[in-house]
């Protein structure tokens, strides 16, 4: 079959481009930003890529079926002719993955506000680790396993990355819906894209819209910790797993440390003897994470005994990129990005770099980018789990100018607040402006300094400026 991708650069159409053409079908595709290193990768696997979109072209090329993203909306050149004509079938992204890669396989839905992608890789890797040959769709570059997507065996687990976001102009459902889960992971649940949720209420339908769809051979693993996931209630039609801290989950992570030399927990599963895992994955947040992908591998594979699953391998795993990823270490200044988009995410990180690095200077530079953090919505909440950092430095709310002033993101009424906490803080009118205070400020600190730099974007590019201004 030749199918054309529309978006073809994304990371989760890039990848699921990938697995089509492993498969053995004809694939192109187009995008308005087809740059590196999403286009050679595709390139490299044979896959033609075309700059813009160009309707008469599209007519042309005659796919078999046009793939459209969830960044494509009406107005869209092709998206016009494609519903003028119906000349050609198109469909989500999310319902191509479950007609030409999901369907007959085991597969693990990996769920959750936050962790998904690291949580993604976590259970394909320790798969893989285990002896297996697992296909996975990954929403990020992770580093380990070494590529984001792979078809792997049939006969064993396909892990996916299950967002809750909708999957087209066309269709509004999430894209887990489609996932078909044996075993749904729910890492947590919380309130976050106010573009398309009305509320808290609103998220909490669509997961339990998920777990309705697990078969009773399959399982449910949710954070039992979690007040938000527990409000979803029982799940009698299948099984559950729970996972956490507290006393009554039946997979414990105990004995939790976080020092310079890095992290140490015990898995306890159920009343078995306790499993030691030491490894560099900050905070308690990635701990859970691995407790929820080694709790989903190892029912995939070994569900009458699973501390059948080894361990040891997670001490050689090194996360995904964009993930607190160091990008300069040196003994005065330490350089971390992160995707960090939403306030919880962000406390947590800033709170497990605290025991990571004691005595450094905590910068915090937030980007409000994404569809949420860029609205007051969540505004409180940022502004408390920015109080964790030493000194903050936000950026220009992203698209400033779609959004009216009183539902706009106040960036100088957060600088307020955390100035009465006696936290400085700093923004100016770009975000390069924003960089020469930064650099400017870091440079004359006598203390050892840490940035991290918290965006799902790209911050204008001065992420890598700031790392180069100080690599000199």
């Amino acid at each position: 079959m030749k199918i054309y991708f529309m978006g073809i650069c994304g990371t989760a159409m890039g990848n699921a481009a990938l697995l089509a053409r492993a498969a053995g079908h004809e694939v192109l595709g187009a995008d308005t930003g087809v740059y590196p290193p999403m286009s050679t990768v595709l390139a490299t696997a044979g896959i033609t890529l075309h700059e813009g979109y160009d309707p008469t072209r599209l007519a042309q090329l005659t796919p078999d079926l046009v793939v459209i993203g969830n960044a494509m909306s009406r107005g869209n050149p092709e998206v016009e002719w494609l519903l003028d004509t119906r000349a050609i079938a198109f469909t989500s992204l999310p319902a191509l993955l479950a007609d030409f890669v999901l369907k007959g396989r085991k597969n693990i839905v990996i769920a959750g506000t936050h962790g998904k992608t690291t949580t993604t890789a976590l259970t394909a890797f320790l798969l893989r680790e285990n002896g297996r040959d697992p296909g996975f769709l990954i929403g990020g570059v992770p580093q380990d396993p070494p590529v984001g997507n792979h078809l792997g065996t049939a006969a064993d687990p396909f892990v996916i990355e299950g967002d809750e976001y909708d999957s087209a102009f066309f269709d509004k459902r999430s894209k887990f819906i489609h996932y078909a889960p044996s075993i749904a992971v729910l890492n947590n649940l919380e309130f976050d894209h106010a573009d398309i949720f009305r509320d808290l209420a609103d998220v909490q339908r669509t997961f339990l819209h998920l777990t309705r769809i697990v078969p009773r051979n399959g399982w449910i693993v949710m954070n039992g910790d979690d007040e938000d996931l527990r409000a979803l209630g029982d799940f009698p039609w299948t099984r559950v797993v729970r996972v956490g801290t507290g006393e009554g989950n039946d997979v414990r992570i105990a004995n939790f440390a976080e020092s310079p030399i890095g992290v140490r927990f015990d898995l306890v599963w159920r009343d078995e003897l306790p499993q030691s895992v030491s490894w560099n994955q900050p905070g308690l947040f990635n701990a859970r994470n691995a407790a929820m992908a080694a709790v989903a591998a190892a029912l995939a594979l070994y569900s009458d005994d699973p501390t059948q699953l080894k361990l040891e391998a997670l001490s050689r795993f090194r996360g995904v990129k964009r993930r607190q990823e160091l990008l300069l270490d040196r003994p005065q200044l330490k350089v971390i990005e992160d995707f960090g988009h939403h306030p919880t995410a962000l406390a947590e990180t800033l709170q497990s770099l605290r025991a990571r690095y004691p005595g450094v200077v905590v910068n915090a530079v937030f980007e409000p980018r994404s569809n949420t953090a860029r609205t007051k919505v969540l505004q409180t909440g940022f502004t408390r789990a920015l109080g964790f950092a030493d000194e903050v430095y936000i950026g220009a709310v992203s698209r400033a100018g779609k959004l009216k002033e009183s539902e706009r993101f106040d960036v100088e009424a957060v600088i307020q607040q955390l100035e009465l906490q006696g936290i400085p803080a700093y923004t100016a009118e770009t975000n390069e402006s924003l960089l020469g205070k930064l650099v400017a400020n870091t440079a004359a600190g006598s203390k050892p300094q840490l940035v991290i730099f918290f965006t799902n974007g790209s911050f204008d590019g001065i992420i890598g400026k700031f790392v180069a201004a100080n690599q000199r």
